[in-house]
């Protein structure tokens, strides 16, 4: 891959990461309940899912889910139904004492493996990156040329603008947080709406890529 390929490939890979998918409004409400260190630690369960499925494209497994529809709905559904129910679980938390949307123990207490499982589990239940993957990363291989080095080149770029964009959007809930301290049912209500919203963005997903 020339150096001219690899600097378009960053501008997209930077444009597709820094777009509000569930992932990304999920770091945001973790920035905004939790604070930046540990959300940040948990983008970690986020990009071991992307690394899984940037192999899994690697492989050409990714045209098998671009193929099954019914596969592609059931890892889809799969999310969008664990969304929903963070999202439930945060407009429903108490606002004397409110909880993580994933039923944590609250800011002092929130584990940062649990915080990186949901970010795991909500990239894992999007198979919109797996078909990303598969039809973007392949324009960007050069033919002739050995096929997994390059893979290799262009999945650790795009995992590194993955934590870019988390980076941005913990911050910006970090950056929240102090207008909304001691107003624990307002924080549940907006973290549950987004929660819910990403779950709506990630239901209106498509195989079209």
């Amino acid at each position: 891959m020339s150096l001219e390929s690899w600097l378009v490939f960053v501008v997209a890979a930077l444009l597709i990461s820094l777009s509000p998918g569930a992932n990304n409004l999920l770091a945001l409400t973790n920035g905004l309940r939790f604070g930046a260190g540990r959300s940040l630690a948990a983008v970690g369960g986020r990009i071991g899912a992307f690394a899984v499925m940037i192999v899994i494209a690697a492989l050409g497994l990714g045209a098998v889910l671009a193929a099954s529809e019914l596969a592609f709905q059931i890892i889809k559904w799969a999310g969008v139904a664990y969304l929903v129910y963070l999202g439930l679980r945060a407009l429903t938390a108490p606002a004397a004492s409110p909880n993580d949307p994933g039923g944590g123990t609250g800011r002092a207490g929130q584990s940062v493996a649990v915080m990186a499982r949901r970010e795991f589990l909500v990239a894992l239940g999007n198979p919109k990156a797996i078909l990303v993957f598969t039809a973007v990363f392949p324009q960007f291989v050069v033919p002739g040329e050995p096929a997994l080095p390059q893979f290799a080149v262009i999945g650790l770029t795009f995992l590194a603008t993955e934590v870019l964009a988390a980076f941005a959007y913990v911050l910006s809930g970090k950056v929240f947080a102090p207008l909304l301290r001691d107003r624990a049912s307002l924080v549940n209500r907006i973290t549950g709406g987004l929660l819910l919203a990403a779950a709506g963005l990630l239901a209106s997903a498509s195989r079209r890529t």
